[in-house]
C-alpha cells in the first residue's frame, strides 16, 4: 500500500481552499485538486478553518444491495449487475453540518453508513483493470433516507425524492488516497452506541467493478461521488437531536447533527 494522503477542502474568511492534512495543520495547496497542483507553503491549524465536503460532485451516485449480508438478511437475491441510483447534488452537506429533518416531511428519517469512491479523471467505458487509474480516493458518507417517502406509492419507489432532500448527503471529512478499500471497515455510531461494523470486502461489486460499470453508462467526472451501498445495521434516527459519526479507519470519522 502507497502512503496515504488525505485531502480537504475548507473555507476561511470568506476564501474557498484545498490541501493536506498534516500534523501541523492543512498544508494550503493551489491549482487543482485533480489536476496539476502543489503546495504553497502556508499551514493552516484546523481551528482556523471551516471544512467542506471535500469535492463538489457533478452527480452523486448511490448503490441498493451490493452486501452479501445485507442481501441474506433481506432475503433478496444478489443483483446480477449494480442496482443505483442517482441523489441531487444539492443533498450535500459538509463534515459537521446541521442536518434537518423538512418541515414537509413528517416521517422517519434512516442513517446509512458507507465508503464513498470519489472520481478523479473523466472517464467512461473503463474496465475494472483500469479503474484504479480514474478513481481518485476515497471518503466517508451518510446516505441519509427520508424512509417513509420511498415506498409511499405502491406504484413507484422514490428513491431520488426519499434520498435527495437538501443536506441528506453528507460526505467526507476528507478524500483518502493510497488506500486499498478492500481492506477498510465502516462503522456508524447514532448517540454513542455503535449501530453498523461491516467490512468492505463484503461487497457484491468491488469498486473498481462499480466505476466499470457506471462508466459503461454515463461519463464520470472529476469530483463526482460513487456512494458503495451499506450493510446490516441501518437504522432510524429518533431523537429530537441525533449525533451520527461514520467512521473509516483510514480515513477519518464524518459526524454530524440530526434534527428532527
Amino acid at each position: 500500500m502507497s502512503e496515504v494522503t488525505r485531502w480537504v477542502r475548507f473555507t476561511r474568511r470568506g476564501e474557498t481552499g484545498f490541501g493536506v492534512l498534516t500534523p501541523a495543520g492543512i498544508a494550503v495547496h493551489r491549482g487543482d485538486m485533480f489536476g496539476a497542483n502543489g503546495p504553497t507553503g502556508q499551514i493552516l491549524a484546523r481551528a482556523d478553518v471551516e471544512l467542506l465536503a471535500p469535492s463538489t460532485p457533478s452527480k452523486i451516485i448511490a448503490l441498493w444491495n451490493n452486501f452479501h449480508a445485507l442481501a441474506a438478511k433481506l432475503n433478496v437475491p444478489e443483483p446480477p449487475e449494480p442496482l443505483y441510483l442517482l441523489k441531487a447534488p444539492t443533498s450535500v452537506a459538509a463534515p459537521g453540518a446541521l442536518i434537518r429533518r423538512p418541515p414537509a416531511y413528517s416521517g422517519k428519517t434512516a442513517y446509512e453508513g458507507e465508503l464513498g469512491i470519489v472520481i478523479g479523471k473523466t472517464c467512461s467505458a473503463v474496465s475494472p483493470a483500469q479503474a484504479d487509474g480514474v478513481i481518485f480516493g476515497y471518503t466517508c458518507v451518510n446516505d441519509i433516507t427520508a424512509s417513509d417517502i420511498l415506498n409511499r406509492d405502491p406504484t413507484f419507489p422514490q428513491w431520488a425524492r426519499s434520498k435527495g432532500i437538501d443536506r441528506y448527503g453528507p460526505f467526507g471529512p476528507v478524500i483518502a488516497t493510497g488506500l486499498d478499500p478492500s481492506r477498510l471497515v465502516v462503522r456508524t455510531i447514532l448517540n454513542g452506541a455503535e449501530r453498523q461494523n461491516y467490512p468492505i470486502s463484503d461487497m457484491i461489486f468491488s469498486a473498481q467493478e462499480l466505476v466499470a460499470h457506471i462508466s459503461r453508462d454515463m461519463t464520470l467526472l472529476p469530483g463526482d461521488l460513487i456512494c458503495c451501498g451499506t450493510s446490516v445495521g441501518v437504522g432510524t434516527m429518533k431523537e429530537p437531536v441525533n449525533t451520527i459519526t461514520v467512521a473509516i479507519d483510514g480515513i477519518g470519522e464524518l459526524t454530524n447533527e440530526f434534527r428532527q
